[in-house]
């Protein structure tokens, strides 16, 4: 098991709204944090992830995708521990950027995923006005899907998350512990795959 895999591990057996650990003053935790203790990990998870979620929530709406960017946040501001200098603020603030540039990923991965289903959409529209075979939209779900899960393992992988969770192609890196260079790839070649797998034999059939 790789240091990434462990400490994904560690955060997601972790509750979030443990005590924390009180013997421990800020500067004391941050220090640890910094040094890779994962023991301050855990307590720094435990002190601040109610405030990160809560900030999370706010802005998403979402309880499941705060959650998940609360995840995201303890997961790169462990990566990037090295980064933080107590001379320019608290550990807790320094949280609270990451915080917000996650969220703000999060709203972009949202706001492409609607531009992605606002095109899909108008292009099925232009479809069925041409041809009156038009599949059904359920159908055509179903038939994405089926044609989704015939891909490998990790072009499958990301484009679920891509499409189904809103993560960014940076987010996938951050959950996956795939350089952004793999993800990239694997988000390419499956959407390759995908669109000629469903002209060949799915919702885009009737083009033909």
């Amino acid at each position: 098991m790789t240091a990434r895999q462990t400490t994904e591990q560690t955060l997601e057996n972790l509750p979030l709204w443990a005590p924390a650990e009180e013997s421990l003053a800020d500067e004391e935790l941050a220090a640890g944090f910094v040094a890779g203790d994962d023991a301050c990990l855990a307590a720094a998870y435990h002190r601040w992830g109610a405030l990160v979620y809560t900030l999370a929530r706010r802005s998403l709406g979402d309880a499941r995708e705060a959650e998940d960017v609360t995840q995201l946040v303890f997961l790169a501001a462990w990566r990037g521990r090295g980064g933080f200098v107590p001379e320019r603020g608290t550990l807790s603030a320094w949280l609270v950027g990451i915080t917000r540039r996650k969220i703000a990923d999060a709203l972009s991965a949202r706001s492409r995923r609607a531009e992605l289903v606002a095109a899909a959409g108008s292009l099925m529209s232009v479809h069925a006005q041409e041809n009156d075979s038009q599949p059904d939209a359920v159908l055509d779900r179903v038939l994405v899907g089926h044609e989704l899960a015939k891909l490998p393992a990790p072009q499958r992988r990301v484009l679920s998350l891509a499409f189904y969770d809103d993560l960014t192609q940076t987010q996938i890196a951050d959950l996956t512990g795939w350089p952004l260079g793999t993800v990239k790839s694997h988000a390419r070649r499956g959407l390759h795959r995908l669109s000629r797998c469903l002209h060949e034999d799915g919702v885009l059939r009737h083009q033909r």
